[in-house]
């Protein structure tokens, strides 16, 4: 499977050098990258093929994957109209909606959008996928196996979900780095120094996120457990539900779904 990539930012560095580590030779990689500079360190780190424009070398490939800012998605693409045969489309440009990245490539359709998170840098990510009709299941299983080279996938029925996983996993990394924030205050605030605050809090959420991941308990039990009636615990939980911790990250979370359909719209303008 030969791949092109538009864009050479984070997410493309953690998708090629996942999938070498999985075994898929550089040979397989074009990237093109308008920022020259970019070039020696994609070549000097991967061994990849750099171009600084889409040329027809760039379509020699069984899929492109879209790896650029999603403001600036559709001038990107724009070389790539009419252009394009039987390649699969990836897109991970958050909040761009297939309906107008067909539209701007011209009606194609063999088109797939991704939503990556953070973690994916360090193989560590899950990645939201949903994929037009037209798609092929081979096809889906190649989009599948790109981005389980830096971690795990989802497959949704609907592509409004999409917005929905934005909110939850895409934008969830920060909702658990502002928990640890909180925490190390709070360690500090108890005398800890930064070190011994950094360390209780992150291996304390690692720890946690373990634990749950390994049982077939629900995230619910698995609190309860921990609440000893009268203890320090429940103490700590009944203030937290006394200042609506849970039913604020529960309105954040649908605030950066509403955000996410906001800048489809936004995007998708004419």
């Amino acid at each position: 499977m030969k791949i092109t990539f538009l864009g050479g930012g984070n997410m493309a560095n953690a998708l090629i050098g996942g999938m070498l580590d999985k075994g898929v030779p550089a040979s397989a990689f074009t990237v093109i990258e308008i920022n020259e500079q970019n070039h020696g360190p994609l070549r000097e780190r991967f061994g990849v093929k750099c171009l600084s424009t889409p040329s027809p070398e760039a379509f020699d490939c069984d899929v492109v994957l879209l790896a650029v800012k999603p403001q600036q998605l559709r001038a990107a693409v724009a070389p790539f109209r009419g252009k394009l045969r039987e390649q699969l489309v990836i897109s991970i440009a958050a909040g761009i909606r297939l309906s107008d990245l067909s539209r701007w490539l011209g009606g194609y359709a063999r088109l797939v959008r991704a939503m990556p998170n953070t973690p994916a840098l360090i193989g560590a990510g899950v990645t939201g996928l949903f994929a037009l009709p037209g798609v092929a299941e081979t096809e889906r299983r190649g989009a599948e196996k790109i981005l389980q080279a830096v971690g795990t996938t989802l497959w949704v029925n609907e592509e409004a979900q999409i917005d929905a996983v934005t909110a939850i996993s895409g934008s969830g990394p920060a909702y658990a780095f502002l928990l640890i924030e909180a925490m190390q205050q709070a360690a500090a605030d108890l005398g800890f120094s930064s070190a011994q605050a950094r360390q209780l809090s992150i291996d304390t959420v690692l720890g946690a996120a373990k634990l749950a991941q390994g049982s077939e308990e629900s995230a619910a039990i698995l609190r309860e457990r921990v609440t000893s009636k009268g203890g320090t615990t429940e103490a700590a939980l009944r203030v937290m539900a006394e200042r609506g911790v849970r039913e604020a990250i529960a309105a954040g979370a649908l605030a950066a779904a509403a955000r996410s359909r906001e800048l489809g719209e936004e995007f998708g303008r004419d």
